[in-house]
């Protein structure tokens, strides 16, 4: 789960991470107030889940309250395009009117799972305010990275190391390696599965702040943080998804289109990579789980087809704990009650696929079964075409 800058800044606050004075403000008035509580000049942040909001003219730096409520007169409402939004652009609902800072340095710090180490592993770099993948790509040598137990969290040691190896003058190492970590306890702490902040900046008077702060949240740890789900904003989030969510399904909407329908997630990606092998695009990723009802099944097919994009639809499913008779009668129903117009390829294996087929076959409906999935991935291309 994705939340905003200014939640996260409020997270990373709790756990004694440096943040400058901000506010959220969800009107020019509360943006207003926010920038004569502060005072003087202050930062206007749109407040979206995607990167590069500066680029799309999201982030602007004014000299004082008035300029402040020009400024957020003008964001609110708009649709901010950014690099990691796609040209459809987010809406912008919400903004962080802060301080300004005066910058000396800008570095880099961040924490994401290592699954090869079975670790949270703790990186830094010299190179602030880039993204992160940019300097991954291009100096990596500036990366650097130190795993930690997450029981014991990072050592004072590791956090001195990452310091010095990023070249903090000395005025700034207590304050640089206490804020680090406090932000791998934080990670720790809410189940995270990333936290990023981008720039980390060290001030003209020696002090450290996260300038810029991101948190996303392990979805399947959220049971454990109540009060967590409630930062949740379903605006920016795909309507699909968001349904899908609600009925237990994986789907993540895609821009291809042949829609996909399948159970267990490694079955789920061979199916994607091999529509694309077969000169297809994916529509979407959509996992209904090993133990889908046919009830789950409907909805899953009525998502999937909510998405005017889809030209055909391929359900690959390998019976195990959710039977091919289940998916075929889930599937004749949601036919039946949905009016489907696309084509659709059913390629199944596995517990009574022969009471699958059969179901399909005398459904009435035209139903193409492929025989493996390589025969189910060119059926189906050349049908969405």
């Amino acid at each position: 789960m994705k939340i905003h800058e200014y939640q996260a800044k409020a997270i990373l606050a709790k756990y004694k991470v440096p943040v400058p004075r901000g506010e959220v403000a969800f009107s020019a008035e509360e943006a207003t107030a926010a920038a004569q509580k502060i005072g003087g000049s202050v930062v206007v942040k749109a407040q979206i889940h995607a990167g590069g909001r500066g680029k799309g003219g999201g982030v602007k730096i004014v000299r004082n309250a008035v300029e402040a409520t020009e400024i957020a007169k003008k964001m609110l409402g708009m649709t901010l395009v950014t690099h990691q939004t796609g040209p459809e652009g987010r809406m912008v609902k919400r903004l962080l009117i802060e301080e300004t800072l005066p910058i000396e340095r800008e570095l880099y710090l961040g924490i994401v799972l290592d699954r090869a180490q079975a670790k949270p592993v703790f990186m830094a770099s010299a190179a602030g305010g880039m993204e992160i993948e940019e300097v991954a790509a291009k100096s990596p040598e500036l990366i650097l990275k130190e795993a930690f137990d997450p029981d014991s969290g990072l050592a004072a040691y590791q956090a001195r190391k990452l310091a010095f190896g990023m070249g903090v003058p000395a005025a700034s190492i207590n304050g640089a390696v206490a804020a680090m970590m406090a932000l791998a306890q934080a990670y720790v702490a809410v189940d995270a599965s990333l936290a990023e902040i981008n720039p980390f900046i060290l001030t003209k008077d020696a002090k450290v702040y996260a300038l810029d702060a991101k948190i996303n949240l392990d979805d399947n740890a959220l049971y454990r943080h109540k009060d967590l789900l409630e930062l949740r904003d379903l605006n920016e989030e795909d309507p699909l998804e968001t349904e899908a969510s609600m009925f237990g399904l994986n789907y993540i909407k895609l821009d291809g289109t042949v829609g996909c329908m399948v159970n267990g997630a490694g079955l789920a990606m061979a199916t994607m990579d091999i529509i694309q092998h077969a000169g297809g695009r994916p529509a979407n990723f959509l996992d209904v789980g090993g133990g889908a009802s046919a009830e789950q099944v409907k909805n899953a097919f009525r998502i999937l087809l909510s998405d005017h994009l889809v030209k055909a639809v391929l359900i690959n499913i390998f019976g195990g704990i959710l039977r091919c008779d289940t998916l075929a009668t889930g599937v004749v129903a949601a036919a039946r009650d949905l009016n489907i117009k696309v084509p659709i390829v059913v390629r199944m294996e596995g517990t009574n696929v022969e009471l699958g087929r059969k179901i399909l076959m005398e459904s009435g409906f035209n139903f193409t079964v492929a025989d493996n999935m390589r025969d189910a991935a060119e059926k189906v291309v050349r049908l969405a075409a």
